[in-house]
């Protein structure tokens, strides 16, 4: 189980790894927090379209199941509305019922009725900082964490099912410095123009880089993430920087993707290459 914070992440982080995943059997199942109501229209060709101005749920949704369709998992929103990412200084104030602003037993029992239901092995999820620090992310954390702690408890949230044991948990690493160092310098060695030369001007240390336990190989995959990204047109800029890297390239610099086992309740050894590490 993936739980995410809107439609498209699941496709920009651990895309590759859930497709293995499903390509050799295992069941995944994606958890999509919110809708993605409040998203900005990133692609240029679809900012004036009028589809997408009339309805962005609709369009969301159906971009959401292409995505899933291209990576072969199953999809299930959990049904919160979109926080959206406040902008300025101050920052506004969160709009009134969004997912951030939900109490976290309300938002916690919705993830651990789907926990019960679906019985998972293994739970991906982002780090207390949310991978990024978008209110939905860190919230996504939060019901993550109490999600995978209450579902085991008969005690909690009764009326949700019988309780069920998750046995791993894992933060996803997606976007490390490692990694985009990497296919920059491969990049620069091969006289491309980098797409990803201010982010290393910015970028001079990952304090993470030491926590990962798990590293993946899915560059087999990479060709189903990117149908997925293409899936989510409103959000994935065809011409960006997800598609500004050679995919022969990343291939050979970087065929993996990364995790930190948070959680195991089941004897295992980092460092791993497989997230069902001491249950198969």
């Amino acid at each position: 189980m993936a739980v995410h914070a809107h439609p498209d992440d699941e496709s920009s982080k651990g895309a590759a790894t859930m497709a293995r995943y499903a390509h050799e059997g295992v069941e995944v199942l994606v958890v999509t927090c919110t809708g993605g109501e409040r998203g900005d229209v990133l692609n240029p060709r679809l900012q004036d379209d009028p589809e997408v101005q009339r309805d962005m749920i609709g369009y969301r949704r159906r971009e959401m199941a292409a995505a899933a369709e291209a990576l072969g998992v199953r999809q299930l929103w959990l049904g919160f509305v979109d926080s959206g990412l406040p902008e300025g200084d101050p920052l506004p104030a969160l709009p009134e019922g969004c997912f951030a602003l939900v109490p976290l037993e309300e938002s916690a029992e919705a993830l651990v009725r789907v926990v019960r239901e679906f019985r998972p092995h293994v739970m991906t999820t982002y780090n207390e900082q949310g991978g990024y620090p978008h209110p939905d992310h860190i919230r996504t954390h939060e019901v993550s964490m109490a999600a995978f702690e209450a579902a085991a408890d008969a005690d909690r949230f009764p009326e949700a099912g019988q309780p069920w044991e998750v046995s791993k948990l894992y933060y996803d690493h997606g976007f490390s410095r490692e990694r985009i160092h990497a296919v920059h310098e491969a990049m620069l060695a091969q006289g491309l123009e980098s797409p990803f030369a201010e982010w290393m001007d910015r970028w001079d240390r990952d304090d993470r880089a030491e926590k990962v336990t798990t590293r993946i190989h899915c560059a087999d995959y990479f060709d189903r993430r990117d149908r997925a990204l293409l899936a989510h047109a409103t959000q994935i800029d065809p011409d960006g920087f997800f598609f500004a890297v050679p995919r022969d390239l990343e291939r050979e610099v970087w065929p993996i993707e990364e995790y930190e086992l948070v959680h195991s309740r089941v004897a295992t050894s980092p460092p791993e290459d497989d997230l069902f590490d001491g249950l198969r």
